[in-house]
């Protein structure tokens, strides 16, 4: 068998773990295509994976492994039972928990293939196809409208650019909150009413002070912790927080004292709530698309690293050095 490069990880642990190596080139088999891979998403999930934490709604992977679940290219390849017209197409998928996207060809199930829209580079495709499908889970249960004011943290990230969009788009009033001088003018390019700071002392009273006497209605948190506290603190009555996550490390602290006192709700718009959705994560994944092929959510791809570089890339997602969606590109 030929060989290609890949990442690959041999032990549980810091970046450094992930190995740049030659491996013997993917098979596809019965309904699979092979992807000669142009960009490979990288994610938060992916370095509690490469830590070997077990907390999270994932089970570890066997190892050595090949990281990555979010891949996009052109079929080379396919296996038996697959349609020859998938041959040469340009495609998106997201390998679930198969993984095997950090290298330079991956093999993916026929039935998670989507057509790359002609408007889309690869790198804006493998955003939409994890973190977009996210992002358009987290909207449907928002129900945004022109009378929201809506509240995003990490609002630079690559979940956080869009929904900020997505306010926007609904005619909402909308403030970003990111951490750096860099981050908050990037909110601020992306047309949010306010972008501030949380990394200064006082941020939630620069939020209100930037409203102007108004009170968020949404806050959308994947921060939780502490960030994601002052974020429900600054809702008004019967406002509704929505979380997706908790990238701080851990989540939201609330109470039900919290939600009675101002009548607010609080929902969780990933996990079981993905999965019950009719159309399910394809259904997700197929919109998430079809948005950024027509304009209304443009990704900001933040940052692209070489294949070779993997382990710089998860370093600069976990130190938090990262705007928008992180990329590889073999």
């Amino acid at each position: 068998m030929t060989g290609m490069h890949a990442i690959q990880q041999h032990e549980f642990g810091p970046a450094e773990k992930l190995v740049y190596e030659e491996v013997d080139d993917p098979v596809p088999g019965e309904g699979q295509a092979r992807i000669a891979v142009e960009a490979a998403g990288v994610h938060l999930v992916d370095t509690l994976i490469r830590n070997g934490e077990t907390g999270g709604p994932f089970p570890l992977p066997d190892l050595p492994m090949i990281p990555g679940r979010e891949v996009a290219g052109t079929v080379d390849a396919t296996g038996s039972g697959v349609d020859a017209r998938w041959l040469g197409q340009r495609v998106v998928a997201h390998l679930g928990m198969a993984s095997g996207g950090y290298a330079e060809l991956a093999v993916a199930a026929v039935g998670s293939l989507h057509e790359i829209p002609d408007t889309l580079t690869p790198e804006a495709a493998v955003a939409m196809i994890g973190t977009g499908r996210t992002t358009i889970a987290i909207l449907e249960l928002g129900e945004l409208t022109s009378d929201d004011v809506v509240l995003v943290t990490a609002a630079a990230g690559g979940i956080g650019n869009l929904l900020v969009q997505a306010a926007r788009n609904a005619g909402a009033a909308v403030v970003g909150v990111a951490g750096g001088p860099a981050k908050v003018e990037q909110v601020r390019a992306l047309g949010a009413t306010a972008a501030v700071d949380y990394r200064a002392p006082d941020w939630t009273k620069a939020v209100t002070d930037a409203l102007d006497g108004r009170e968020p209605t949404v806050a959308f948190d994947g921060v939780g912790g502490a960030l994601g506290r002052g974020a429900l603190e600054l809702l008004g009555p019967g406002g509704r927080l929505i979380m997706f996550g908790w990238s701080s490390g851990e989540p939201t602290p609330l109470t039900t004292h919290d939600l009675y006192a101002r009548g607010l709700t609080a929902s969780v718009a990933i996990g079981p709530r993905i999965q019950q959705r009719r159309g399910g994560l394809r259904g997700l994944e197929a919109e998430a698309l079809a948005e950024a092929a027509a304009g209304r959510l443009v990704p900001l791809v933040g940052q692209t690293f070489p294949l070779a570089r993997a382990a710089d890339a998860h370093t600069a997602l976990e130190t938090r050095a990262t705007m928008g969606k992180v990329v590889l590109v073999p």
